[in-house]
């Protein structure tokens, strides 16, 4: 028994590790070619479309296509690329995104069939096993930055720094709203966070910080609205642009692991984990929550916020980068940073005066409700009043031609011929005025 851990992992052996690892890799690439069926299938109702239905019974073979696609594409590589770490881009990217179903416990423990022979359904646990996924997820970026970096092209590299702020930007945010969870449950291991969630999920007594997290868990995967590093329209395809076949496809399937991992964190540190929603956990004394039951719900909840990622993606267009940044900045991380302050006061005052945990949830809530009302109903600053007529901009002043911004005109162009008017028509004209 690990110290400050819950599950009991003294039985298992290395056979068994290795078993457990197996059946996580195999579970994250299926679910990989099931979600891209799942997007499009989606995004096409959304959009009055029937999406894929040729390959297979409902297009279920779709994505088994295109990955087959994929594997037989000729393999390109770039002359004046770095080729080692061209190379190695889309394996850090890969590798790092499956290191964190790790610590991901799909359920209790469970009994094997026909056997007496039970383990628990986790891979591993330890006392920082959320700091280990947070460390996992920051190596992760590496492979883009790098993978932009050595492409020796100008869209990758664009596309890998900004990668680079929006990772920092929002892997703030989401650091910020997790340490919420560590005061609440008192501890940074999966398994005991799930334990802690018996009585009630800790997205209601922590609503500001789970919407905190959902918001990061988009702007970390980038996905639309956030896909700045990949904009198609600004960056062709932005730090893959220079990566064809199986090394591309390294990439893509970094990003949909990443999607189940950030689902798969805020199913367990949220949404109480492997356990039931009630009224189903009351059923039988919780017979719902023993045996093989609980990877049910587990997975359910998954795909639940796997359709979060999809519904957003079919709902919102893209932000400009300084409305991305901005809004990173001056609303996630101050929300979540004065989220934290208050609840540490909130808790320390709990402990220290003896309230209960249902006074504390009241409490939490209604102060949640104040800020977000405040923030939403705040006056705004009164602009200053614009000029009467448009800027005239220059456009060359600092030696690149650069678009107008709203409110600014261009001046005339020297090259436009000037418009003349004939002075006999004109004439005939006036004198058909004067007879009217």
């Amino acid at each position: 028994m690990i110290p400050g851990v819950q599950a009991d992992f003294s039985a298992d052996n290395g056979w068994t590790f290795l078993v457990k690892a197996v059946l996580i890799l195999v579970f994250l690439l299926v679910s990989v070619l099931i979600a891209i069926w799942f997007e499009r299938k989606v995004v096409g109702r959304m959009q009055v479309r029937p999406g894929p239905n040729v390959h297979g019974p409902f297009g279920l073979l779709q994505s088994l296509a295109d990955a087959m696609k994929l594997l037989l594409k000729e393999d390109m590589n770039v002359t004046a690329a770095d080729r080692i770490v061209y190379l190695l881009a889309p394996m850090i990217s890969v590798f790092c995104s499956l290191l964190v179903f790790a610590v991901v416990p799909f359920g209790p423990e469970v009994r094997l069939p026909f056997t007496d022979w039970s383990t628990p359904a986790q891979l591993t646990d330890f006392p920082v096993a959320v700091l280990y996924v947070l460390a996992c997820a920051s190596v992760g970026v590496y492979g883009i930055v790098l993978g932009g970096w050595s492409s020796g092209s100008t869209y990758p590299l664009l596309g890998s720094v900004r990668s680079t702020a929006q990772v920092i930007s929002y892997e703030l945010a989401m650091g910020l709203s997790l340490v919420s969870v560590f005061i609440l449950a008192g501890s940074m291991s999966t398994s005991t966070i799930v334990e802690q969630q018996t009585s009630r999920w800790f997205f209601l007594p922590l609503l500001p910080a789970f919407v905190v997290y959902v918001i990061s868990m988009i702007g970390e995967t980038n996905r639309l609205p956030f896909d700045l590093p990949e904009a198609e329209g600004e960056l062709v395809s932005g730090y893959m642009t220079e990566y064809s076949s199986m090394k591309f496809a390294w990439f893509f399937l970094a990003e949909y692991i990443n999607m189940l991992n950030v689902s798969a964190v805020a199913v367990t540190l949220f949404l109480g984990g492997w356990r039931a929603p009630w009224p189903l956990s009351a059923i039988n004394d919780g017979m719902l929550n023993t045996g093989w039951w609980p990877v049910l719900w587990f997975l359910a909840k998954v795909w639940l916020l796997m359709f979060v990622f999809v519904w957003v993606r079919g709902t919102l267009l893209r932000l400009r980068y300084d409305q991305f940044m901005v809004f990173g900045w001056k609303v996630l991380i101050p929300v979540a940073l004065g989220w934290v302050v208050l609840l540490s006061i909130v808790q320390y005052t709990r402990i220290g005066a003896g309230i209960d945990q249902g006074t504390l949830v009241t409490v939490l809530v209604i102060v949640g409700v104040v800020l977000v009302a405040l923030i939403t109903f705040w006056p705004e600053k009164a602009k200053p009043e614009e000029p009467a007529g448009p800027e005239t901009f220059d456009a060359f002043a600092d030696g690149y031609p650069v678009p107008p911004l709203p409110g600014q005109v261009l001046p005339p162009s020297p090259r436009r011929r000037p418009v003349t008017v004939d002075a006999t028509s004109a004439t005939s004209d006036d004198s058909r005025e004067e007879t009217r």
